[in-house]
């Protein structure tokens, strides 16, 4: 299986790769290496929070705008320093017996990526970082969060019952600063009511990563991931 690379499509926000759901059902598995303006982004749970419109607002004013996803996890940042890797394609069968294979899918390709980099990243929960889940990407012990994943499926309409899309989310922590990423994730939290916070430790900048700043690390993730997009990936049992 190879994916066909999609340009990064004009958005105003961290939901640049939700177009990428028909057109998995018309091409097939595709994918997009992209970035967002400064904003958080959050699940459909949080917007029914009481007071979220009002947050939403006064966020939105101190140059924070929340956008709302479709897929599920946590709130995330997004921004300068911040890469993002989606892949989609279409799949027979229920999302529940693909969901698994197609996470560890996103994270073999982010991790084909960093090797060359010299940076050893493995699957894993690492508990007090945002958006926490089992197929996060973390290096070192205690484990950091360097990347993050989620996802999501849509029926194909016009297809067989048992046709759908999946479309997963890689966001990579590439070259940010962690306690004021992680700050601006906790006063979203605060701000809704909510007792969850995070940890600043529990995450690591990637140019960090090594004896000395790497400073052209950004730009060579970039090619690296889309090197390995263009590598042959085992077949999902992709249907079209």
């Amino acid at each position: 299986m190879r994916f066909l690379i999609l340009p990064a499509a004009s958005s105003s926000d961290g939901r640049a790769d939700e177009d990428l759901i028909p057109q998995a059902a018309a091409l097939g598995p595709v994918a997009r290496i992209w970035e967002a303006p400064r904003g958080l982004v959050v699940p459909r749970t949080y917007a029914s929070l009481p007071g979220f419109d009002h947050v939403r607002e006064a966020f939105a004013r101190e140059g924070w705008p929340i956008a709302v996803r479709q897929s599920g996890g946590g709130v995330v940042p997004q921004g300068p320093g911040i890469l993002n890797l989606s892949l989609a394609l279409p799949l027979r069968g229920r999302p529940l017996d693909h969901s698994e294979a197609l996470y560890r899918l996103i994270c073999a390709i982010i991790q084909a990526a960093l090797t060359p980099l010299g940076i050893d990243a493995r699957a894993q929960a690492v508990e007090g970082s945002f958006c926490d889940g089992r197929f996060n990407l973390a290096v070192g012990e205690p484990a950091r969060k360097i990347a993050g994943t989620a996802q999501v499926w849509r029926r194909i309409p016009d297809g067989p019952r048992d046709l759908h899309a999946g479309l997963v989310h890689g966001l990579i922590l590439a070259r940010i600063d962690p306690t004021a990423l992680t700050g601006q994730a906790n006063r979203l939290e605060s701000a809704l009511g909510s007792s969850r916070r995070y940890l600043p430790e529990r995450i690591a900048s990637l140019d960090t990563l090594g004896p000395s700043p790497r400073s052209g690390l950004f730009k060579a993730l970039k090619s690296g991931l889309a090197d390995a997009l263009r590598s042959a990936w085992p077949d999902l049992t992709t249907d079209r």
